[in-house]
């Protein structure tokens, strides 16, 4: 009998392929859920990032921080999303970001190891893997190009537009990591939202 947590996991991969009910069982046989508290970190700076990870649910960021000490958020993640550092999972070198729990979080672990395995056993989650890898390139190069080229308004406007749910759920100041400003300019743009 299927785990009903893993539900929202398998409704996720059946919008990219299908498995059929004996590969869902050999899957839920490789996975590991594990639940983390507000503040624990899934993956620090410098480590080896074992696992890939699906949110069931909570909040993260992932965030590196710079020589000075400076925290920079890159992304944060909500439920039926992925929280990793991408790069050193697939290099398994040391890991460029820190992924911190914003909320307790419940998370499905797939490890290097095991995601090897579910390659060869069933060859469609590879292709499954592949494509969720080039929507978070894409949406990586979609995101430079925006600090590149829309003012910090214009970049705060269209985070509170693609993820309305996140703002809600995380301080202000990560926000202000998140778009590379201030949380004073921060504040600045909302009260200038608020007279528009």
């Amino acid at each position: 009998m299927i785990n009903k947590k893993l539900q929202p996991l398998l409704i996720y991969i059946s919008k990219y392929i299908d498995l059929t009910n004996e590969e869902i069982t050999f899957l839920e046989s490789k996975l590991t859920i594990r639940n983390y508290l507000k503040g624990q970190y899934i993956l620090q700076q410098g480590d080896v990032c074992q696992y890939g990870c699906f949110i069931l649910s909570g909040c993260t960021r992932t965030f590196y921080v710079d020589k000075d000490g400076q925290e920079h958020i890159l992304m944060f993640g909500i439920e039926d999303w992925w929280a990793s550092d991408m790069g050193s999972f697939i290099t398994q070198t040391p890991a460029d970001f820190n992924v911190q729990c914003l909320e307790n979080t419940e998370v499905v672990m797939f490890s290097h190891k095991v995601n090897e395995e579910l390659y060869k056993e069933i060859p469609k989650l590879e292709r499954f893997f592949r494509q969720i890898t080039e929507r978070a390139f894409v949406a990586s190069q979609k995101r430079i190009v925006r600090g590149f080229s829309l003012a910090a308004k214009e970049q705060y406007l269209l985070f509170r537009e693609q993820y309305p749910e996140i703002e809600q759920r995380i301080p202000q100041y990560m926000v202000a990591s998140y778009l590379g400003i201030t949380k004073e300019f921060l504040s600045k743009i909302k009260s200038q939202l608020v007279l528009e």
